[in-house]
């Protein structure tokens, strides 16, 4: 009965391109355009090579099938897709992968890495062709496309690439994975939200789901480093007070000589103690750079109600301060509210009282994933895997903490008395990575590769009680240890060599 019921689905699927192909070639995928999608191209590629429209060429690629393609669900919509298909060695699974920024163009860095992992991998520019990943002034008259980019590109490039991995292979992929970081962390968070079969394992590194809090934010900490003449503080400076925070908060160190903070929630350092004690100097900061600081750690506040808006700057993070103050502060993250109150606007008019509730009425609906209801997807027994640089300066980890606390509530209330810390446990698990900045980088471990331990967990119920995190240096991994699920922390034994796994171990608070 299954297995009829899987062949009349199959058929289904591929008889809504039209009729049914008589043989699975790659050019033959041409055929499968109809009104709402357009096949631009299905080809062999077989040289080992890609040359990307901009950067370096990747190598090492095994045989494919490239098919590209424009999906186009509204008049105003041209979104960019492509699948990469293996010619032989496809591990019968499907990956969706994430993008970043307003996105604009095709992450072809993941798609090759899927494609060695022997994955049909896809990938959509969401929307925002030719625009770049940091400006998306070309969206402000385009509410059709805040839609695609907010959650529908990602969605669509997951059904058709699925139809077009059935027609190629005669069969539908064993399990589907989504795997990506920033604007890929809010796909992947909105897949599981909005649409939760279309992947039975998401990885939502870093993700920018609470969106139009999180540009708020980069406007409350432009504003505090533009009130005054005195009030930014420079890189020299913000080198002092990472090394102050380090200094101070030695019992945040998982090992002796660690250059970041195993947990950045156990350090209280105070910029009131690096205040200049008479002139202005490169080691100290004055009292209007206290007070920015002070900002830039708070976080966004209503003045009204002093409530929290969104987290502030992890401690230890200083270090990239100086590099995001001219990221988010100039046009590329304003566009945002530009679109909610008009193309005029700029960023001394904004009301963090009256202002937030309007950006969040009009622009949440299209571009928030923080519905913390994950009941149909835990239902169904998918998993979710998050994880964040406890050291990223761009998108602070405690809201990654936030919505875990959220769903966990969520659960508490659903089964009524039970923990729903255990509960969302079994299907949700947080990883934060010492000294990891945004996506990678950072002072600390900058690479993790969650996918395999999220395999184990959806096809063989393992769930990952760590995961090996490292530090590659040009190519070489010079450290590596374990991370935890949150709230579990990772712990130096007290022997051993502090770049080896194994001198390490989980431990609860």
């Amino acid at each position: 009965m299954k297995k009829h019921f899987f062949l009349l689905l199959l058929l289904l699927l591929i008889g809504s391109f039209g009729p049914p192909l008589k043989a699975a070639t790659c050019d033959g995928l041409a055929q499968l355009s109809s009104t709402h999608i357009k096949i631009t191209s299905a080809e062999l590629i077989s040289s080992g090579v890609w040359k990307q429209r901009e950067g370096e060429s990747l190598l090492d690629l095994p045989p494919f099938c490239r098919v590209a393609a424009t999906l186009i669900p509204s008049p105003d919509s041209a979104i960019r897709v492509e699948l990469w298909l293996p010619v032989s060695g496809w591990n019968g699974k499907m990956e969706g992968t994430g993008n970043g920024g307003y996105a604009g163009s095709i992450n072809y860095r993941a798609l090759a890495d899927g494609l060695r992992r022997g994955y049909a991998v896809a990938n959509t520019d969401m929307g925002t062709d030719h625009w770049w990943a940091e400006d998306g002034n070309a969206l402000v008259r385009h509410p059709e496309k805040w839609a695609d980019w907010g959650w529908r590109a990602t969605h669509l490039m997951t059904v058709e690439a699925k139809k077009i991995i059935a027609a190629y292979y005669q069969r539908m992929p064993s399990h589907s994975y989504f795997w990506g970081c920033s604007t890929g962390g809010q796909q992947a968070l909105m897949e599981a939200q909005r649409f939760p079969d279309d992947y039975d394992g998401i990885i939502a590194g870093a993700p920018a789901n609470n969106r139009t809090h999180l540009h708020i934010a980069f406007l409350w900490d432009f504003a505090a480093a533009e009130h005054s003449p005195g009030s930014r503080i420079s890189d020299l400076k913000l080198t002092a007070m990472n090394q102050a925070v380090l200094n101070e908060c030695a019992s945040a160190k998982a090992a002796p000589g660690d250059s970041f903070l195993s947990d950045p929630l156990e350090c209280h350092w105070s910029p009131a103690d690096l205040l200049c004690k008479s002139s202005d100097a490169p080691d100290c900061l004055t009292h209007d750079q206290v007070v920015t600081a002070n900002k830039f750690y708070d976080g966004p506040r209503d003045p009204a109600t002093h409530r929290s808006i969104y987290p502030g700057e992890a401690r230890g993070t200083e270090f990239g301060w100086g590099k995001m103050m001219p990221l988010t502060g100039g046009p590329a993250y304003q566009t945002l509210f530009k679109w909610v109150v008009g193309s005029d606007w700029t960023w001394r008019e904004f009301n963090f009282d009256r202002d937030v509730a309007v950006v969040d009425a009009k622009l949440g609906p299209l571009v928030n994933a923080t519905d913390p209801d994950l009941q149909i997807f835990e239902a169904h027994g998918h998993k979710l895997l998050m994880y964040h640089g406890w050291a990223d300066w761009l998108l602070p980890p405690q809201e990654s903490i936030n919505y875990l606390s959220a769903v966990q509530n969520a659960e508490a209330v659903r089964i009524k008395g039970e923990s729903g810390e255990e509960k969302t446990r079994s299907f949700l698990r947080l990883f934060m990575i010492p000294g990891m900045a945004h996506c990678a980088d950072g002072p600390g471990l900058n690479s993790i590769d969650p996918l395999p331990a999220l395999e184990l967990w959806v096809e063989n119920g393992v769930a990952p009680d760590q995961i090996i995190a490292k530090r590659v240096d040009h190519g070489k991994t010079v450290m590596s240890r374990p991370v935890c699920p949150y709230p579990e922390r990772t712990r130096y034994n007290g022997t051993g060599a502090i770049d080896s796994a194994s001198s390490f171990q989980c431990t609860g608070l």
